[in-house]
């Protein structure tokens, strides 16, 4: 793992070849994965409890927006996550783009390949998809059930490649 100035690990789980620059907290248990970039280099980021940021990831903040992400929150694979906030248990799908300003609310899932312009805010419990993102519908008790327990498996996982 590259990391430089400040990053407060907390229990989390890092994978060697992550980048951490910059002002960067992760919570316990929450994971950055192979080739993920955390960049708190303009301001901060905050990465909750139980999260899991999946490999190849880019998060960054821009002065004046800092990326705060809840806990037990899954960032799939190839995303790009850009001085944004995310509530707890939402899922943001792979490959999808979530800009400055931009507020997914609790238990929200962003579709893979969506793209949420800046300033956008998509309510708790909701699906949006689409570029630009748009809501869909309400996200079902089975969809949050389901997200929170692949969040535990990262976590579980995590333990398992990278130890206690």
């Amino acid at each position: 793992m590259k990391e430089e100035k400040a990053c407060n690990r907390s229990g989390a789980y890092i994978a060697p070849n992550a980048t951490v620059v910059g002002a960067v907290s992760m919570g316990k248990d929450s994971s950055l994965w192979y080739q993920a970039v955390a960049r708190g280099d303009h301001d901060s980021i905050t990465i909750g409890e139980g999260s899991n940021i999946q490999d190849g990831c880019i998060l960054h903040a821009d002065a004046g927006f800092p990326v705060v992400i809840g806990d037990h929150v899954t960032v799939g694979h190839a995303a790009i996550i850009h001085g944004c906030e995310i509530g707890d248990g939402a899922l943001i799908g792979m490959g999808s783009i979530v800009l400055n300003g931009a507020k997914i609310g609790k238990n929200a899932i962003i579709g893979a390949g969506a793209l949420v312009t800046q300033g956008t805010v998509i309510p708790d419990g909701m699906l949006a998809v689409g570029s630009p993102a748009k809501v869909r519908r309400e996200v079902t008790a089975e969809e949050i059930k389901q997200n929170h327990e692949d969040a535990l498996d990262y976590i579980e996982t995590a333990r398992e490649q990278f130890g206690d």
